[in-house]
């Protein structure tokens, strides 16, 4: 059997992207362990950075919100109030048993063309053959960890993604890298449970997140600063609301724009956690780090050049993640160096998040230069999800009837010509 689509991913992208393509009638497959970067990869005791309102997986009705998750959990999903990460991962848990087929838990080893299109290769060996194929392979894939870290033994250094929770760390001396969300709450939480902790920051000094202003206000008030999925402001509006016509800029002022706009910055909600109970050191770089008895050793610049050391047991590197083509390692080496990429090296995409080898799409922080800073966040996938459907299906050459869908059980179980890239 061939499929129409093969989604390789099932975070709130491919989940996403699923259950529209699922509507739309394509033959489908969808592969990976739902929401594993939030089950697995985040500690307990997280919040989720955005509003709960923006924080929806996307699906043709708009039924499966995380409001109507949260209602029926007896939960509330309110402006200003921050959502557990782990009650965010049930709820994909649960839009995955309404909204999408079956999703495969295996993980995907390699996707290679093929004269049908593709062939993509389980990691226990099963071959399986799709006409497109959409990688929504989330963050994972694109850690990145500064120069001076890299190849320090993972007892010594690990990155904030790869830490389900921190007990290991109780009573020790951990120095934390970073001045974003990640680097703030994960040092917050790590000096609530009795770890002494410093953060320290190339930024001169750290940002923080206003509280949002309330949802009732005066219509003046809306017009000067309206509300998005991004936070307050024309600007981020325009990011978040339009990513179409954000393609349309300049590519310079595109990849610019999504290397800088929403930088680095903590949530109004742990500011005064980091405050009260944190080490901040602003303004300082690691230049070089080596392993020492009992811990490592990292030498520092700060803004003035005056050099310094500090010795810790352990460093969490919370410094993000960069989309770049030569980090799709799923894909095979032939069909990976064919893709066309974008300045700041992270693979192409056409107005249908198509990449530049036809019948190859692809979703979420891949895209953000792209399609702009929503790609980086959840939000993102009510605009993708559609919009990538709509380009398969334009790639496919076929509309299956208007209205066509796949039916879920209401007891929530489940049934089992080319564009160019500058299109």
């Amino acid at each position: 059997m061939t499929y129409d689509l093969l989604v390789v991913g099932a975070g709130p992208y491919g989940l996403s992207i699923a259950a529209h393509a699922a509507a739309a009638g394509l033959r489908l497959r969808v592969f990976g362990r739902p929401m594993a970067s939030w089950r697995d990869h985040m500690p307990g005791g997280m919040f989720l950075k955005s509003e709960p309102w923006a924080s929806n997986l996307s699906d043709p009705d708009g039924r499966r919100t995380l409001a109507a998750y949260c209602a029926e959990r007896g939960l509330t999903a309110r402006h200003a109030q921050p959502i557990p990460v782990e009650e965010f991962a049930s709820y994909g848990l649960w839009f995955a048993r309404h909204a999408v087929p079956d999703v495969d838990e295996r993980m995907v080893a390699r996707v290679s063309p093929d004269s049908h299109g593709f062939t993509v290769v389980t990691a226990d060996g099963e071959a399986l053959r799709a006409r497109t194929v959409a990688l929504a392979v989330g963050v994972m894939p694109f850690i990145e960890v500064p120069s001076a870290l890299r190849g320090l033994h993972p007892s010594l250094v690990t990155h904030s993604s790869h830490h389900s929770g921190l007990d290991q760390f109780r009573g020790k001396d951990v120095t934390v890298i970073g001045g974003g969300q990640a680097a703030l709450e994960t040092a917050a939480l790590l000096a609530e449970q009795g770890t002494r902790v410093r953060v320290l920051a190339r930024a001169e000094r750290l940002v923080w997140n206003d509280v949002p202003p309330p949802w009732e206000r005066p219509w003046w008030q809306s017009v000067r600063s309206p509300h998005s999925g991004l936070g307050p402001g024309w600007r981020n509006w325009f990011y978040a609301e339009r990513p179409g016509l954000f393609r349309r800029l300049p590519q310079r002022t595109r990849t610019r724009v999504a290397g800088t706009a929403l930088g680095p910055a903590g949530a109004w909600w742990v500011r005064d956690r980091v405050e009260r109970a944190v080490d901040v050191m602003p303004g300082h770089e690691v230049t070089a780090a080596c392993a020492v008895p009992g811990g490592v050793r990292l030498d520092t610049v700060n803004r003035e050049g005056t050099a310094g050391a500090l010795e810790t047991e352990h460093v969490i590197a919370a410094t993000g993640f960069r989309a770049q083509r030569d980090r799709l390692g799923l894909l095979c080496a032939e069909l990976r160096g064919t893709l066309a990429v974008l300045p700041d090296g992270s693979p192409a995409t056409g107005r249908g998040f198509e990449s530049s080898h036809p019948g190859l799409f692809l979703a979420g922080l891949a895209t953000a230069s792209g399609f702009g800073p929503a790609m980086r966040f959840v939000h993102g996938a009510t605009f993708t999800a559609p919009t990538l459907v709509r380009g398969v299906r334009r790639r496919l050459g076929a509309t299956p009837p208007r209205g066509a869908t796949v039916p879920v059980p209401s007891d929530g179980s489940r049934a089992g010509s080319p564009s160019p890239v500058s299109g």
